[in-house]
C-alpha cells in the first residue's frame, strides 16, 4: 500500500513540490516519501489506538481538512520537513495545501469500486495488528485493550475502559 501511496502522492504534487523553487530539486523525492509516510503513519495511529471515529470520517467521504488524521499527518510532514532542512513558513505553507487533498483523493481511491489502486481491506490490512492483518481480533483489542505480550492480560486503555470513565 506504501507504494501506491507513494505514487498517488508523486502523480499529485508535481506543481506543489517539484516546480517549487523553495524545495531543492534533490530533495523532491524525500519530500514525497515525508508526504506519504506522515499519511500512512497518521493512518496507523489513529487505527492502532481505536480512534476509529477519525478513520470513518475520512473513509465515509468527510472533508479531510478538519480531520484529526490531516491534522496529524500535516504536524509530521512539517517535522519531516524540517529535518531536511526545508524553511519552517515553506514547510506548513506545503502541508496545508497538499496533505488535506491527498488524503480526499486517496479516501476517494479507496471508496472507487473502479480504481484497484487502493483497496479497504488491503489499507486495513496494510495498517493492522502485529501480525500485519487487520481483522476481528484487533477490533476486539480495540475494545478491550490490547493483551500484554508476557501475561496475556487485558490491557488498559480499550475503548470500553474509556467509556467506563465517563459514567462514574
Amino acid at each position: 500500500m506504501l507504494e501506491n501511496l507513494n505514487e498517488m502522492v508523486r502523480e499529485n504534487v508535481q506543481e506543489s513540490v517539484v516546480n517549487n523553487a523553495a524545495i531543492p530539486n534533490e530533495k523532491n523525492e524525500a519530500v514525497i516519501q515525508a508526504a506519504s509516510g506522515s499519511i500512512f503513519d497518521s493512518l496507523k495511529d489513529h487505527l492502532s489506538s481505536g480512534n476509529i471515529g477519525a478513520l470513518t470520517d475520512i473513509f465515509n467521504g468527510n472533508k479531510a481538512e478538519g480531520t484529526q488524521v490531516a491534522e496529524q499527518a500535516s504536524g509530521s510532514f512539517i517535522d519531516k520537513l524540517g529535518g531536511l532542512g526545508i524553511n519552517a513558513d515553506t514547510a506548513k505553507s506545503l502541508a496545508s495545501s497538499i496533505i488535506p487533498g491527498l488524503i480526499a483523493k486517496f479516501t476517494q481511491k479507496t471508496n472507487d469500486p473502479n480504481d484497484s489502486s487502493f483497496n479497504l481491506k488491503d489499507v486495513l490490512g496494510s495498517l493492522g495488528g502485529d501480525d500485519g492483518k487487520f481483522d476481528v481480533s484487533d477490533v476486539i483489542g480495540m475494545f478491550n485493550g490490547r493483551q500484554s505480550q508476557e501475561g496475556g492480560q487485558a490491557g488498559e486503555g480499550g475503548i470500553m475502559d474509556k467509556l467506563k470513565g465517563m459514567f462514574n
